[in-house]
């Protein structure tokens, strides 16, 4: 009897076995724009969970006074890991998965222009990830422990010099990064192209949405931007492999020539990370105010001048090694420029929301905290800018804080008001609002309580990148507090997967429209087919999807 009912069983089991390779190897092998924006997206996430146990540890370890959770030497390949994580394998992936998924959806096209370039783009990405997290394996050798970087995320000279640097793992750091580069790239040079040329009839310019626009903007600085690190990249692996001396000091190399090639990209790519959160917001914040964007053409403006000012900002990272004074005016004036078009945009924002229908779902929570948190990050900015006040607090805490502010309570908040807005569209579900009111305010919490505190910790002289402190330099307290941020972020975070998952699964069916919304993107079924359009669409307007609602409406037709 058991013979016969596991003969009956087998063929099921293999069924399933059968469907479950078929469709992962659907995965695997997609070059469906939809398909590869999730993956990276979801990547994006799981690194942003190790990013975040390793943050966890570092607050525990600075807690308290003399602590001892970690060594030293775990403690500074932490710190390294973490910002290098939190960059390149967080930052950069979300930015490549909302431009796939979105940018397509919203110009009325069917795929992106180079869809194999694109898999290719996501493939590289995540072999540099991997790459950069096999030195925990072979960092020392394959014969000996493993041994991650621990150069910081920036990784100074002569810290990257043979003589400083242990095995292999600051090779890893190179090549890793160096990789995953590649994928941006290729990324952003298929943004460009989607939207330049693959835009539907009457899409003209003026009337492609924000969010396209900005990525746009944010694609052209990806390229720019990252080919000056690949090549400093490919200089240090000169210097460790071939006896180079462009950065070695002891053979007539430059210290500061690194710094000088690592911030001409690592400037811009603060704006590379936050342009996203930017996009979102436009979005976003027009329709839960029920109002159009508030000074559109001067919106694009703002982008475009952002993008184009933060590329000679670079060297306010170094107003410490010694520049002229002449080098540090203009440096100082080039950064308070980048004050003008960033003030455009929040008040373009404000002026959007005064006087509209607010609506305040969790999408719309998390772009009111933004504006906040980013103002607050932009005027610590420019307190940095000013070469005297930064010489006080250069490589402080408060710069810690200042940076968190701009790239957590800023960035962050944007890329969850995008998720749960966008949500319904991607699984055709509506998620649990009141969890997602909860996780927004456990975490606004959790994120005061936690970067706050670095902005004093700073003024109090703490520096960076230290392992412990003694108790009677003033700093307990305020390190404790920014620790204690962790009780509200960690079970705000679970309750966001919670909620995702839950909802993917049983949340109600949300249609195609859920939020009334104007761009092409709603246009379609929830999740989207595979072709994206059954035809392509024409349009006639900025707000295609209010002109077919509303056809006997002429004050809401906007060019």
């Amino acid at each position: 009897m058991s013979s016969i009912q596991s003969s009956l069983d087998r063929p099921q089991v293999e069924e399933a076995r059968f469907s479950f390779s078929s469709h992962l190897y659907d995965w695997v092998s997609t070059v469906d724009h939809k398909r590869l924006g999730l993956m990276y997206i979801v990547t994006a996430l799981l690194f942003l969970v190790i990013a975040g146990i390793m943050a966890t540890v570092i607050r525990l370890q600075l807690a308290f006074p003399n602590g001892h959770v970690v060594d030293p030497d775990t403690f500074n390949r932490l710190f390294t890991m973490h910002g290098t994580t939190m960059v390149f394998l967080v930052g950069m992936p979300f930015v490549a998965g909302l431009s796939n998924y979105l940018v397509p959806l919203m110009i009325g096209a069917r795929d992106m222009a180079f869809p194999r370039l694109n898999a290719f783009g996501f493939w590289i990405f995540l072999f540099g990830g991997f790459l950069l997290y096999f030195s925990y394996i072979g960092g020392s050798g394959l014969s000996g422990a493993g041994s991650a970087p621990d150069v910081g995320w920036f990784a100074y000279a002569p810290l990257t010099s043979r003589a400083f640097s242990r095995g292999a793992s600051t090779d890893y750091w190179i090549l890793g990064i160096l990789v995953a580069g590649i994928g941006s790239i290729a990324s952003a040079i298929n943004v460009i192209v989607t939207t330049i040329s693959m835009r539907c009839p009457g899409m003209t310019f003026s009337r492609m949405p924000m969010f396209v626009w900005v990525m746009l903007i944010d694609s052209w600085l990806i390229i720019i931007a990252l080919p000056p690190l690949s090549a400093a990249q490919i200089m240090l692996l000169v210097d460790r492999f071939m006896n180079g001396n462009f950065f070695n000091t002891q053979n007539g190399g430059s210290a500061v020539l690194w710094q000088h090639f690592f911030w001409i990209f690592g400037h811009p790519e603060v704006y590379i990370l936050i342009f996203p959160a930017f996009a979102i917001l436009s979005e976003v914040i027009p329709i839960f105010s029920r109002k159009p964007i508030f000074g559109r053409p001067a919106m694009v403006g703002a982008v475009a001048a952002i993008g184009f000012i933060s590329l000679g900002v670079w060297a306010h990272h170094m107003f410490a090694v010694g520049m002229t004074s002449w080098s540090n005016t203009f440096f100082t004036a080039s950064t308070m420029l980048v004050g003008i078009p960033t003030g455009i945009k929040i008040f373009n924002w404000t002026a959007t929301m005064y006087g509209g229908k607010l609506r305040l779902d969790t999408p719309m929570l998390f772009c009111c905290a933004f504006l906040f948190q980013f103002l607050i990050a932009g005027l610590t900015g420019i307190m940095l800018a000013t070469g005297p006040f930064d010489w006080q607090l250069h490589d402080s805490y408060f710069v810690v804080g200042h940076f968190h502010f701009t790239l957590v309570a800023g960035l962050v908040f944007a890329l969850f008001a995008g998720m749960y807005y966008w949500f319904p569209k991607v699984s055709g579900r509506l998620y649990n609002e009141k969890l997602g009111k909860w996780h927004f305010w456990l975490f606004v919490i959790g994120v005061e309580l936690t970067f706050v505190p670095m902005h004093f910790l700073g003024f109090l002289g703490m520096p960076r990148r230290i392992y412990t402190y003694a108790p009677d330099r003033g700093w307990n307290f305020w390190n404790l507090l920014a620790t204690s941020g962790l009780i509200f972020q960690l079970p705000a975070t679970l309750l966001f997967v919670w909620n995702v998952v839950h909802s993917a699964i049983k949340g109600k069916i949300a249609g195609d429209d859920p939020w009334d919304a104007w761009t092409l993107e709603w246009a379609t079924t929830s999740p989207p087919p595979e072709y994206n359009f059954e035809t392509t669409p024409e349009v006639h307007s900025s707000r295609p999807l209010w002109d077919l609602k509303n056809p006997n409406d002429p004050d809401w037709r906007f060019e």
